[in-house]
């Protein structure tokens, strides 16, 4: 594939990656060309147009974080700039945070224009499913009393390492490592709101667009990163995104 960025479909166990000609959001075309994993480099798998991230989602999460579960979801927003790929560096603001912490994540990618999608229906909107961690600078958010500048830096959401399109979201393990060691660990199944009520409820707000991805919150244990720091955000059924931490200053 030389340096040219490209679509591509993994097969054989992860093993090889088949090119695909144009966008799969019309249909999956491949060209015939197949390499091996090994001699590609991974970006993050879509560029959306809006990063949907939902607020205190597990309820021992939220009560971490000092309050009750909500009775509705806390939606907010991240740039499309925050996003980066596998093995790509999460760049630490050290002039303007001293806590930037991991949140590993499910993230649902968006595979069609839809509006007013009823939960009964969101599978027929979903395109497939990938790992995040929705990095967090966590004195900038107690500071500012909303969350865009703590969740809005540059390299502050990767997502990868693929989009999983045959998975079933709804009782998945998800785990959170720093350095090796597990500080998250919890299923998908202990969702407040899951997939399909939090793509109605986003959904009944705003148009979503094919590669928009809703992140879906993160579970108990979030913590602190520390440049040289990596960190690995696992989820069953599609694979592990790892980043590590630098300075950007």
């Amino acid at each position: 594939m030389g340096d040219q960025v490209a679509f591509g479909m993994v097969e054989e166990g992860g093993q090889v990656i088949a090119r695909i000609g144009g966008h799969p959001f019309h249909g999956v075309e491949l060209t015939g060309e197949r390499v091996p994993v090994a001699e590609v480099r991974l970006v993050a798998p879509m560029l959306p147009s809006k990063i949907i991230a939902i607020g205190k989602n597990y309820a021992d999460h939220a009560r971490e974080m000092g309050g009750e579960p909500p009775a509705e979801p806390v939606v907010f927003l991240k740039p499309s700039t925050t996003v980066i790929g596998p093995s790509e560096t999460i760049a630490y603001p050290g002039k303007l945070s001293e806590r930037v912490d991991y949140e590993g994540e499910l993230a649902v990618v968006i595979g069609r224009l839809c509006r007013d999608v009823p939960a009964e229906r969101a599978g027929e909107v979903v395109f497939g499913y990938t790992c995040a961690n929705d990095v967090t600078a966590r004195d900038l958010q107690a500071r500012d009393g909303q969350w865009t500048r703590a969740k809005g830096f540059d390299t502050f959401c990767p997502l990868g390492p693929w989009i999983e399109t045959e998975l079933d979201p709804a009782d998945l393990a998800i785990t959170t490592t720093l350095n090796g060691e597990v500080r998250q660990s919890a299923r998908t199944s202990l969702l407040l709101h899951d997939v399909p009520a939090l793509i109605a409820y986003v959904s009944a707000v705003m148009t979503l667009l094919p590669g928009d991805v809703i992140l879906t919150g993160t579970p108990a244990g979030v913590g602190p990163m520390s440049v040289g720091d990596e960190v690995g955000v696992s989820i069953e059924g599609i694979g592990t995104l790892t980043n590590r931490v630098i300075s950007r200053d």
